[in-house]
């Protein structure tokens, strides 16, 4: 439906809710208003679509999650430490070479976050998307 329309894909994510027949698809996409309308009116006649809103900056509490595979010896580990602790990650796994390390935080965060980061070698990453929940 998405790219049949010509909409980009920013951000997809898919999980269960509180409610266990019901699954929430977050999906983020940048355009200008009346293409975004489009898309929402497009996602409404869905059979099984539940629900569509549309979060306008500033509307929602939007949050992404990054599990970061980091190249990490012992010269370079406490510095990787140091980094996390500012952003508020956390080391979850420590090998001989790398650190895995788990960060949350808006868009730009992570960003920043893996902006720092790539100097040390990301070796391999994985990343949620965006999720929001209105204000």
């Amino acid at each position: 439906m998405f790219s049949g329309r010509g909409f980009n894909i920013d951000t997809l994510n898919v999980a269960p809710t509180h409610d266990a027949t019901l699954s929430r698809i977050t999906v983020v996409l940048k355009g200008d208003d009346s293409s975004l309308d489009l898309c929402i009116k497009q996602l409404r006649k869905l059979i099984n679509v539940v629900d569509v809103t549309d979060f306008k900056e500033g509307q929602a509490v939007s949050r992404e999650l990054v599990l970061v595979k980091v190249k990490a010896d012992a010269k370079t580990r406490s510095e990787i430490m140091q980094i996390c602790d500012i952003f508020r990650a956390k080391i979850v796994n420590v090998g001989h070479s790398e650190v895995i390390v788990e960060a949350t935080g808006d868009e730009g965060k992570v960003a920043a976050f893996l902006g720092l980061l790539e100097p040390f070698g990301i070796i391999e990453l994985a990343r949620t998307g965006q999720l929001a929940l209105k204000r």
